[in-house]
């Protein structure tokens, strides 16, 4: 009897760890509407930049929103909202957008392709890597606080 109780337990813990090392279902779910819904707002900036659209991309940025441009340039939120209005975008795509969600905060990378004129006038025939990093807010929404950009050679 001693014997079968302490197979009976052993088995016990040896089911228990492994259902404990598997992950929770419904996880993978919550991780991809993260993806989607970041996937989504990256989009949406690409799509107003080339519309040269700056007011929509007001609720995307956050208030203290940082850009660091791959010419080694920095811009606040004010900044490249005024100089997305100003530019005249012939191609404006981004592809290859990877979301590393990190709880309330993201980083989201991907590779953009440019041709046209930027805000400051200057003629762009370019093709850049860039990180965007993502917070999410007291309500729920999120923005961007940061994002950098470098050329591709």
């Amino acid at each position: 009897m001693k014997r079968l109780l302490a197979t009976a337990v052993l088995v016990l813990l040896t089911v228990g760890g492994a259902v404990a090392q598997e992950p929770a279902k419904g996880g993978g779910s919550a991780a991809s509407s993260v993806t989607q819904a970041l996937t989504d707002l990256e989009h949406q900036w690409a799509k107003a930049s080339k519309a040269a659209d700056g007011d929509a991309l007001a609720p995307i940025l956050a208030d203290d929103f940082v850009a660091l441009d791959s010419d080694g340039s920095m811009h606040t939120k004010t900044d490249v909202i005024a100089r997305t209005k100003k530019a005249k975008w012939v191609t404006n795509e981004i592809s290859d957008v990877k979301v590393m969600a990190h709880g309330d905060s993201a980083v989201v990378t991907g590779s953009w392709t440019g041709n046209g004129t930027d805000g400051a006038g200057k003629a762009q025939n370019a093709k850049e890597r860039w990180a965007d990093t993502w917070v999410k807010t007291a309500g729920g929404k999120w923005q961007c606080v940061a994002s950098a950009s470098a050329p591709i050679k």
